[in-house]
């Protein structure tokens, strides 16, 4: 057999960079009796109602294609929704893309705006996907570095030393993956005011906003002149305990939508049909669903922020999402050899803070998406581990 002598993948591919996660993953799936702290997604199964809406759409026949933009009435819903939350309104005829999931969503909307070269400025630790995503589509992700002393919120002067001549997207998830932090009124206005002055787009990527404990979410697009410059993305998968789903949406002004159209119609046609009717009852009469998962988030939160920072792994508070992401110097360990070693010591899944940027050296990242009863189990583990491996106990 004669090989190719060019290369197999595309240059572009080949500069990607290795999932920081996937290898724990791999290790995991080896092992028995592992508490997980690592899958960043609901421990609630979808609820009923939701589910027999998709079941019934099934029944009903409802199998086809829907319009490229997805089911009008969805979209009408998300119109209702956002206007009423935060006061912004999107036009459901053509200011509204219904997606496989904010994966999906991202894509699409950093296909239609980045051109090669372009930057993309993103604050650092961030979601895994967003730089991925940025090269595939061309472009050069630029990282804000963000601090645990800070909350891990966007500091607007960190953001503004870093923007160039080509700089053209901000690109940010608040409340946040992996940190769990919100940024607040005061701090989301200084960066709208410099996204104005340096004439660029964002990216606001809010599929945590109803997770968030004592505390507003502030949707971006719905600042003072902000909606003519942001792609809000949108979704189902948390709130609602719908990952498997995958279903999203991105609203923009028209001719931002009509540009991720012509991408999202020729990758996907449409969102699946069966899972856009379940979207619809979520919106339509989930919202006591999302208010009790929201209370529980809340109480094994304050519970795993108070015995991190007992055991002497000290936790900025996170007030959105369901993510800790505390500091593990204590221990004398990086981020990927303290992972490792809870892993295999005391069957404790969570993930090296390394792999969602540099500035995330030093933390791991723990989803507290998890049954409370495994919560504290898995928290008296970690004590176990730390009263080992504590620098202070070593001196």
């Amino acid at each position: 057999m004669t090989l190719a002598k060019r290369s197999l993948t595309s240059a572009r591919v080949a500069r990607l960079p290795a999932s920081g996660i996937r290898r724990f993953f791999d290790l995991l799936a080896s092992m028995d009796g592992v508490i997980s702290l690592g899958v960043g997604q609901p421990d609630f199964v979808t609820p009923n109602h939701i589910r027999q809406a998709a079941i019934q759409s099934i029944e009903d026949g409802e199998t086809y294609y829907t319009s490229n933009y997805g089911l009008v009435e969805l979209r009408h819903a998300i119109s209702r929704h956002l206007q009423r939350m935060y006061g912004v309104h999107y036009d459901a005829g053509t200011e509204i893309i219904v997606t496989a999931g904010v994966s999906e969503a991202l894509n699409i909307a950093l296909e239609a705006i980045i051109d090669p070269g372009d930057e993309v400025l993103s604050p650092d630790p961030g979601y895994v996907a967003y730089l991925p995503c940025v090269l595939i589509a061309g472009g050069q992700y630029i990282q804000v570095p963000t601090r645990a002393h800070d909350g891990f919120a966007l500091h607007p002067d960190e953001l503004e030393r870093r923007i160039t001549p080509r700089s053209k997207v901000l690109l940010f998830g608040y409340p946040a993956n992996p940190t769990g932090a919100v940024m607040s009124r005061e701090t989301m206005l200084a960066v709208a005011d410099i996204v104005t002055r340096h004439d660029l787009f964002v990216i606001s990527d809010e599929i945590y906003d109803r997770l968030v404990y004592g505390i507003e979410h502030v949707c971006f697009s719905a600042l003072p002149g902000m909606k003519e410059r942001t792609i809000l993305l949108g979704g189902y998968s948390k709130a609602y305990a719908m990952t498997g789903w995958r279903l999203a949406y991105t609203c923009a002004r028209s001719e931002l939508t009509e540009a991720m159209m012509k991408v999202h119609q020729y990758v996907m046609m449409s969102a699946p049909t069966p899972a856009q009717f379940a979207a619809l009852e979520a919106m339509t009469a989930g919202e006591e669903d999302v208010r009790g998962m929201v209370a529980e988030y809340d109480r094994r939160r304050q519970f795993v922020v108070a015995a991190l920072n007992g055991m002497g792994l000290p936790c900025a508070e996170p007030r959105g999402a369901f993510y800790a992401f505390p500091q593990i110097g204590g221990s004398g360990m990086n981020d990927e050899t303290f992972a490792e070693r809870l892993l295999m010591e005391e069957r404790v899944a969570v993930i090296p803070g390394s792999a969602f940027g540099e500035a995330g050296a030093g933390h791991v990242r723990i989803c507290y998406a998890q049954k409370y009863d495994l919560l504290e189990d898995a928290m008296e583990r970690m004590r176990k581990f730390m009263a080992r491996n504590s620098r202070s106990r070593a001196k």
